[in-house]
């Protein structure tokens, strides 16, 4: 069994920084700053956790010493076997806690926590990319209500036969860019497609962005001579109008060249304002595909590199097949996938990602 310690010093510098956070939560200045205090009080929570669970560690270290001593010394095999699995137990409730500890003690990306804004856009392959595009928004949706994301759409463009050119939406709750941040990419669907006369298999592809959220935490300066806002009539499927004024927005940003559109509210000022939430968003996500690629080149990075353009996971219906390319992840489970049953994969790309930020 793998004994594991948090070095003295590292031990030492926790619980003097858990002990100045205990008289910091209290403090009446710090509690009138509300960015300021919310920090606080996440980094007391996190350090309350670890230092529990250290403790409850070696308490779990001193009951399998005292096993382990009455085992050698014990005649009867009766009572010899009961501790015999009282030990591995123990064993095993020691290991979950390890792990469970490594995680916490990881190297953390401060975006994690953030909510997320999702994209989806249909690329090669016309109306089956289309169609894809819904496709993966469904499977989103549904792996949303599963983990308790609340889920709002911001914009969507919508083709004839059910399908998006598309789709963006936005995720809320508990570590919803970290969970979804490895879904950023371009998804392959390999199968054949309802226009398809002679039965042919052909391949398509969607594109997916996952941002983070842009919260108070962090300044995005957006200069009013920067952007250009133009309103106009929403519409629907076939064209036909949604509502009679001109409620959707798009706004330009002139620097970059990036457009946000907006069209899902009935209001002009919502729509404007998630329209800006986007836009911070993207002008944030840049700076951080910048950092990304520069970590890249500096290292072989298989899951977290940014790179929208990278073909990250294969659909294949005729056979039923998933494959993530990135860790070489493979399921026969299609369609219990395409139903939100994406921890399998979500977890290992965490995995995979946390060891990468751990060796490097």
């Amino acid at each position: 069994m793998e004994i594991f310690t948090i070095p003295e010093s590292k031990l030492t510098a926790l619980k003097t920084e858990f002990e100045e956070l205990s008289k910091a939560i209290y403090d009446p200045a710090k509690m009138s700053n509300q960015r300021e205090y919310k920090k606080i009080s996440k980094r007391y929570k996190e350090l309350s956790d670890i230092l529990e669970k250290y403790k409850t560690l070696k308490s779990i270290e001193n009951e399998l010493k005292d096993n382990r001593e009455m085992q050698k010394s014990e005649t009867d095999e009766e009572f010899k076997n009961l501790i015999e699995e009282e030990i591995k137990n123990l064993e095993e409730r020691y290991a979950q806690l390890t792990d469970k500890l490594k995680d916490m003690l990881a190297p953390k990306d401060p975006n994690d926590d953030k909510n997320a804004i999702i994209e989806i856009r249909a690329g090669t392959g016309g109306e089956e990319a289309a169609l894809f595009v819904a496709d993966l928004y469904r499977m989103y949706s549904y792996y949303a209500d599963k983990k308790g994301f609340k889920k709002s759409l911001i914009s969507s463009n919508p083709t004839g036969v059910g399908g998006y050119k598309e789709i963006i939406f936005s995720l809320s709750g508990d570590n919803v860019y970290g969970t979804m941040r490895f879904e950023s990419g371009t998804h392959r669907v390999q199968r054949i497609p309802v226009t398809e006369s002679q039965g042919r298999i052909h391949t398509s592809a969607v594109t997916v962005a996952v941002l983070p959220e842009v919260d108070d935490d962090v300044e995005i300066e957006i200069n009013d001579k920067d952007i250009r806002i133009d309103v106009f009539r929403a519409t629907g499927h076939g064209g036909q109008s949604v509502n009679t004024t001109d409620s959707a927005v798009r706004i330009t940003h002139l620097p970059t060249g990036l457009v946000v559109t907006c069209q899902d509210e009935k209001s002009q000022i919502k729509n404007k304002a998630k329209a800006m939430k986007v836009l911070k968003s993207r002008l944030y996500d840049m700076e951080l595909a910048k950092k990304e690629a520069e970590i890249a080149r500096s290292r072989k990075a298989q899951v977290g590199t940014g790179d929208r353009s990278a073909k990250i996971r294969t659909y294949n219906f005729p056979q039923s097949r998933v494959t993530d390319h990135r860790i070489n992840l493979t399921s026969y489970k299609l369609n219990d996938i395409l139903m939100g049953e994406l921890d399998e994969f979500i977890e290992a790309l965490k995995i995979a990602y946390k060891n990468e930020r751990v060796e490097n």
